[in-house]
This record gives structure tokens, C-alpha cells and sequence, in this order.
């Protein structure tokens, strides 16, 4: 099994262990809703996102996969905040693999379609800026930090 079809098959289970431990050291990971993360700091998202996770639903494709790089079409569905927003989010992966690790994990999906599900009209309105972006991202990553003070 490639890097990529062990990783999405971990992260349809929601385990995060089986998932970081096919990431190297230094990883280094981007998507839109937490911008760039590396190392240990990248492995804890996946480990706060599957612990706070109850109902996700995930789907995957491998495209491409060769011994240094693995493209993967996946689609997420689940339920966002307190008003419990159904998200179906469809994203392409690009993973960097070296002696079988994930060294690099570039998640893209339309951020405006994704905040326009999760957070209805302000999304819709706001959810294409830079501003949304920059927010959403200070967001996550403070959100990040307060779960790695408290599990560490």
C-alpha cells in the first residue's frame, strides 16, 4: 500500500496515529484553512481534528503514485460548529514522499466554497477575501496552539 492510500485509509478511521507516523520529522504541511505547519506542529493538527471529529465521512481516490509523489482526490463530508453545518469538502492532495515518508502534504480545496458551507452567509460573503483567509488561519492556528498547551 502507497504512503497516500495508508494515510487516507487512517484518516477515514480518524486515526492520527497511523497517520503521523507515515509523516517524516519535518514535515511540511499547507492547506488553506491552516496555512503552512511543520513538524510535530503539523502532526497535532491531525491529532486535534481527529479527536474533536464524530461523524466524519470520507472518500478517496489515489491518482498518481510513484516512489517520490502521490496525488489524491478526496471528498469529506461532515458537520461544522455549533450550528452543526453539513461541509462537503472536495480537495486534491499532493504528497512528497522520501525513503516512504511523507516529507511534504499540499491539501487544495476552494476555501469560498468551504466557508460558505461551514459558515453560511458571512462565508458566502466574505469566505473569497485575503481578509477571510488571514483570519480563518490566525483562527485555526490559535486554536491549535490552546489544544497543544493543553495535551502536551
Amino acid at each position: 500500500m502507497s504512503p497516500a492510500q495508508e494515510f487516507y485509509s487512517a484518516l477515514k478511521r480518524c486515526d492520527p496515529d497511523a497517520m503521523t507516523a507515515l509523516y517524516s520529522s519535518d514535515i511540511e504541511f499547507h492547506d488553506p484553512a491552516f496555512g503552512p505547519l511543520k513538524g510535530e506542529r503539523a502532526k497535532d493538527m491531525w491529532r486535534m481534528l481527529c479527536g474533536a471529529q464524530t461523524d466524519l465521512k470520507l472518500e478517496f481516490d489515489v491518482l498518481e503514485e510513484s516512489e517520490i509523489n502521490d496525488k489524491v482526490k478526496w471528498v469529506a463530508k461532515y458537520t461544522f460548529g455549533k450550528e452543526k453545518r453539513l461541509v462537503v469538502n472536495q480537495a486534491v492532495a499532493h504528497l512528497s514522499i522520501e525513503n516512504g515518508l511523507i516529507v511534504k502534504h499540499l491539501d487544495d480545496f476552494n476555501l469560498h466554497k468551504w466557508a460558505r458551507q461551514a459558515l453560511g452567509l458571512k462565508g458566502a460573503l466574505l469566505g473569497w477575501t485575503g481578509f477571510f483567509k488571514a483570519q480563518l488561519q490566525k483562527q485555526t492556528n490559535s486554536r491549535l496552539d490552546r489544544w497543544r498547551e493543553k495535551n502536551s
